[in-house]
């Protein structure tokens, strides 16, 4: 069974940290893209940052130069560093997967990814 667990989410005052992390099982996501998501209250579900297999990457605007996507192939992980966090922050963030390859490879979307983890809780206070 294929899972994707996040942790790593908290409560945290406006300008702080946080460092989310994904865990894979059951198969590995070496080849494939990966990505954190977000979602508010009363709101969509939106991108947030990308990697792809060779480590290229990419950030919606909003948190270009504050969040930083990574990957560990080798321990087959998903991080995403979250410095000077902002009260519009606050969402809870997914992890996702990629399983399979795409002719429409758009890492923006939802429905590019296979996989999601169950999410983690950021609160960010003013």
């Amino acid at each position: 069974q294929v899972q994707l667990v996040e942790s790593g989410g908290g409560l945290v005052q406006a300008g702080g940290s946080l460092r989310l992390s994904c865990a894979a099982s059951g198969r590995t996501f070496n080849n494939y893209p990966m990505g954190w998501f977000r979602q508010a209250p009363g709101k969509e579900r939106e991108f947030v940052a990308a990697i792809r297999p060779n480590h290229v990457t990419y950030y919606t605007d909003s948190v270009k130069g504050r969040f930083t996507i990574s990957r560990d192939n080798a321990k087959n992980t998903l991080s995403l560093q979250m410095n000077s966090l902002k009260p519009e922050d606050t969402a809870v963030y997914y992890c996702a997967a990629q399983g399979r390859s795409r002719s429409n490879n758009n890492l923006f979307l939802l429905s590019t990814y296979d996989y999601w983890g169950q999410g983690t809780q950021v609160t960010v206070s003013s």
